[in-house]
């Protein structure tokens, strides 16, 4: 889950997928389908409450097959994205390619992609009747397409997180890409050339909260976070100079990391600022009582298997 907002009332909830259900080594027998699909349609429910913006499609969303998954997306009040993942019958995308929402008069545009090596091979089940298009070759023809249509482009990339700092490397245009499949806390997120890799850990343990303070859309952004550790050693050094104490031969020393530090800072003149936070979602947080109790009742119609006896 992925939050990337203006203020409180602007808010853009993303998710990039393998939200819905899980790999199955096996076939599931009817009953099992049942309840997965069932708790498939709680969660997208769940979706709607929160006002999710739109969700990515993961190899783990298709694994109870494409028809299923489309029948699912008519529930859900926020699009299914992937701009890769093609109906091999009829030749067309299965899901819308890309949104454009405006947040507090900047227009965001997104778009999704599913990679061919998330899956377990070609005879991987999730991938039949399905063609997956090169995300690479894609994603440019997304970026072509968004450029003139929003300020900033968001990729939500079912691609893994190695695949995401290839693809940043490869191709300019891209703000962020929120990513999934490896299930990693980047609380610290990398700035590739002028695309920021955003991703939180699996299993809706965590929700990703990037903050924005957007001056213009022709600049690149920075990390707040490095600038107030950067003013942190700026104070601290000038207090070290001004200190009699300190050695003159250490001084020289300190100046120069003083004018590195200050050079720096001036490189953030100008340019937009983000924070990123982590935030662990846990029992304490507000529940939606009608939510609770439509859980409840399916935990009645589908109570977990009873666990083995201990010996």
């Amino acid at each position: 889950m992925r939050g990337i907002r203006g203020s409180e009332k602007n808010l853009l909830l993303l998710d990039a997928g393998d939200l819905l259900f899980k790999k199955y080594a096996t076939p599931l027998p009817e009953n099992d389908v049942k309840g997965a699909t069932q708790r498939a349609y709680l969660f997208i429910e769940s979706f709607n409450r929160m006002g999710y913006d739109a969700l990515g499609v993961g190899d783990d969303d298709l694994s109870l097959g494409k028809d299923l998954l489309v029948e699912m997306s008519r529930k859900a009040n926020f699009p299914f994205l992937s701009s890769n993942v093609v109906d091999e019958e009829s030749g067309k995308l299965l899901f819308q390619p890309f949104l454009v929402k405006e947040v507090q008069g900047v227009r965001v545009g997104i778009f999704s992609l599913l990679g061919p090596e998330t899956f377990l091979g070609p005879t991987d089940p999730r991938k039949k009747g399905l063609i997956l298009k090169p995300p690479t070759e894609v994603a440019q023809s997304m970026v072509k397409e968004l450029q003139s249509k929003s300020d900033f482009i968001v990729l939500l990339s079912h691609l893994g997180y190695p695949r995401d700092m290839e693809l940043a490397q490869a191709i300019s245009g891209i703000h962020f890409i929120v990513g999934a499949h490896t299930g990693m806390n980047l609380v610290y997120p990398p700035l590739i050339k002028d695309t920021i890799l955003l991703q939180t850990a699996t299993k809706g343990m965590y929700a990703g909260k990037l903050d924005l303070n957007v001056q213009n859309n022709a600049s690149g952004f920075y990390n707040a976070a490095t600038k107030r550790s950067l003013e942190n050693n700026l104070r601290n050094l000038t207090a070290r100079l001004d200190d009699k104490k300190t050695p003159e031969k250490e001084k020289a020393q300190l100046r120069k990391t003083r004018e590195d530090a200050e050079r720096k800072l001036k490189e953030f003149q100008g340019k937009n600022e983000f924070y990123n936070r982590i935030l662990p979602l846990n029992e304490g947080m507000k529940e939606d009582p009608d939510m609770v109790s439509m859980i409840e009742a399916y935990k009645a119609k589908f109570p977990d298997p009873a666990k083995p006896a201990p010996h």
